[in-house]
């Protein structure tokens, strides 16, 4: 395969998962802002940090939701809004066309459009349903993809795309979370604290699986451990690694070599096994959650070297 054509699977995917998380991070924001004795604005800026957009809003005299809708949302000259994802995610797929079935170009080419002449105002009207149409349609992208793709290196880059974003997106919600929105007066485990944390939960579309594994035990250390070694979530960071390692493996076994990308998956996976329940609160979260958004920005570099993107 050409290295432009992987790139444009690769990233093409990245985009539109990442036009998923943004609004998965927005309804977030949303839930933690109505919460009682929230501090709606630095619930807002923490989105913002969460998002890497927190340079934009130097000028805005306060991050709200309506300035969270138009930087995140509509604003096409910020490459991470939604409404950028999905054009740029097309355009991606156009490049590639003849590398696409017709299902998965259609949900592309359908889609880039989707919040064309909405306004602010008719966004922060209708936030709810915007937010649910966006991730329907990156599920529906994964689904073509997955329903209609030969499993060919084709599908391995998308897959890897895939995986490497939706790792970075559940570090950053997890890192907000622990680190940005807790006051450092706010006693672990209190009534706001709770609340927040279940907001991850559903920012993650994990609250029935989390219940399914934890019944009723919304405890920070369980919500963590759910989110980053549980294997069998497809959020989780164990999952999204070794879904990365097993494409890898397979490009590998095509290609008949190896990377330095390899090793980093599976030094990644490794240390993900041994981790134990409660451990990583013990040993502090916020320092590992640094620690794997490094190595996943690492990953990154290494996979663009690799296949020469």
């Amino acid at each position: 395969m050409l290295s432009r054509t992987a790139e444009n699977l690769y990233w093409m995917a990245r985009f539109m998962e990442r036009a998923g998380a943004t609004a998965r991070l927005i309804e977030m924001g949303q839930r933690m802002a109505v919460l009682p004795r929230s501090y709606s604005q630095e619930e807002w800026r923490s989105v913002a940090v969460a998002a890497g957009c927190i340079h934009l809003f130097e000028d805005e005299p306060v991050v709200d939701e309506a300035a969270i809708i138009r930087t995140l949302m509509l604003d096409k000259d910020n490459p991470s809004s939604i409404s950028s994802c999905l054009e740029r995610a097309r355009s991606n797929g156009r490049s590639v066309r003849t590398a696409l079935t017709r299902d998965v170009w259609e949900v592309l080419n359908e889609g880039w459009r989707m919040l064309e002449g909405t306004d602010a105002a008719t966004a922060q009207r209708d936030l709810p349903a915007l937010l649910d149409l966006v991730k329907q349609r990156a599920a529906l992208f994964r689904g073509a993809a997955a329903n209609s793709m030969l499993r060919t290196d084709r599908y391995d880059f998308v897959m890897i795309g895939t995986h490497v974003e939706r790792a970075d997106t559940t570090l950053r919600l997890l890192d907000v979370k622990y680190h940005v929105l807790l006051p450092e007066t706010e006693v672990v485990g209190g009534g706001r604290d709770h609340h927040q944390w279940t907001s991850v939960l559903h920012a993650t579309s994990a609250m029935r699986a989390f219940h399914h594994v934890y019944r009723g035990d919304y405890s920070p250390s369980k919500i963590t451990d759910f989110l980053i070694l549980n294997d069998a979530f497809p959020r989780s960071l164990a999952f999204c690694y070794d879904e990365i390692g097993l494409h890898l493996q397979k490009l590998a076994r095509s290609y008949g070599q190896e990377h330095e990308c390899h090793a980093t998956v599976a030094s990644m996976i490794s240390r993900l096994d041994d981790l134990e329940m409660g451990e990583l609160f013990q040993h502090g979260l916020h320092e590992f959650i640094l620690e794997a958004m490094a190595v996943t920005r690492k990953l990154s570099s290494e996979i663009y070297r690799a296949y020469y993107f």
